[in-house]
């Protein structure tokens, strides 16, 4: 006889998710306002490390935009008799999605630089540099507001880690007006306009590799799924296990299920409890859906295909 058992998990408290949205909010505010000023002083100068930064800053202005309307989206549609775990994955969706724009942005500003290195325009530095500044003000606000929330929350990590590179590259864009204004070198405002696109590669190749473990419904990172199985198995009364999948919803949820085959003499809530019990404790899995099951049950699930 078979006993399935999960522990009820939601998404994080909605006092959470409103400080989120909050933090989300001030963030697409000030990154908005600043982008539309770096774009027109970057056209209007042909600033290509003032435009790469502004590009970058449209990824930051669009990726919190995305991850503001999957946390919203997220809280108000809750699972249904269709849907049985709701919206959570809309965040994962948002990350992948910053991800590929980020890629997209380096490439452009490495195709932009490659045309110049032989002939790099004349860039104005005094605009470029007021602009910079204006701009790392920007970004040092949204990084402030985001941080809280980049620790708990994988989607706003995203919206977090794009911000940090537009950080780094207002940074960069400010050395260029600096070098240009004071020296006149053509080629500081190219080399640096690259710089800033290979900088956020590293990160942006992080944040997509995460959303793709989640998506593709791999097992969390640190956690060994084998490791699982060997503690499990070695409960009182437990004789095997097997089908054990651990997986994460999002953020902050991690679910797991598995089979377990129990002697005969074996109490299979006990068995139960101890397991639900290892897998809060131990692993921080809240949510696990538990099989329990004599000999004579387990022969079925070794008829299965996969």
């Amino acid at each position: 006889m078979g006993h399935g058992h999960g522990h009820g998990h939601t998404a994080a408290p909605a006092s959470a998710s409103g400080r989120y949205v909050r933090a989300l909010l001030i963030a697409l505010a000030v990154g908005a306002g600043f982008m539309v000023l770096e774009f027109a002083v970057g056209f209007a100068t042909g600033s290509l490390a003032l435009i790469s930064d502004a590009a970058h800053m449209f990824t930051d202005v669009l990726g919190v935009g995305m991850a503001l309307a999957a946390i919203v989206l997220a809280r108000r549609s809750g699972p249904t008799p269709s849907r049985t775990f709701g919206m959570y994955r809309a965040e994962v969706l948002a990350a992948l999605a910053n991800a590929v724009l980020l890629f997209g942005v380096a490439g452009y500003v490495a195709v932009e630089a490659i045309g110049r290195i032989t002939d790099p325009p004349e860039v104005p530095g005094l605009p470029v540099l007021l602009a910079a500044a204006a701009g790392l003000v920007a970004n040092i606000v949204s990084f402030l507001v985001l941080r809280s929330g980049a620790k708990e929350s994988l989607n706003v990590r995203g919206a977090y880690l794009e911000v940090l590179a537009d950080l780094i590259g207002s940074v960069g864009v400010l050395l260029s007006g600096a070098i240009t204004l004071t020296t006149g070198w053509r080629y500081a405002d190219p080399i640096i306009g690259v710089a800033i696109g290979l900088f956020v590669l590293p990160r942006t190749w992080t944040l997509a590799r995460r959303a793709l473990r989640i998506l593709f419904q791999h097992a969390p990172a640190g956690v060994d799924v084998g490791e699982i199985s060997t503690e499990l198995a070695a409960l009182p009364g437990v004789a095997d296990v097997h089908d054990l999948h651990v997986w994460t919803l999002t953020s902050g949820m991690e679910v797991a299920s598995a089979h377990l085959t129990v002697k005969a003499d074996a109490e299979q809530s006990t068995v139960l409890t101890k397991a639900q019990d290892l897998l809060s404790v131990r692993y921080e899995i809240k949510h696990a859906t538990l099989q329990v099951e004599g000999p004579q049950c387990a022969r079925r699930c070794t008829e299965l295909s996969w």
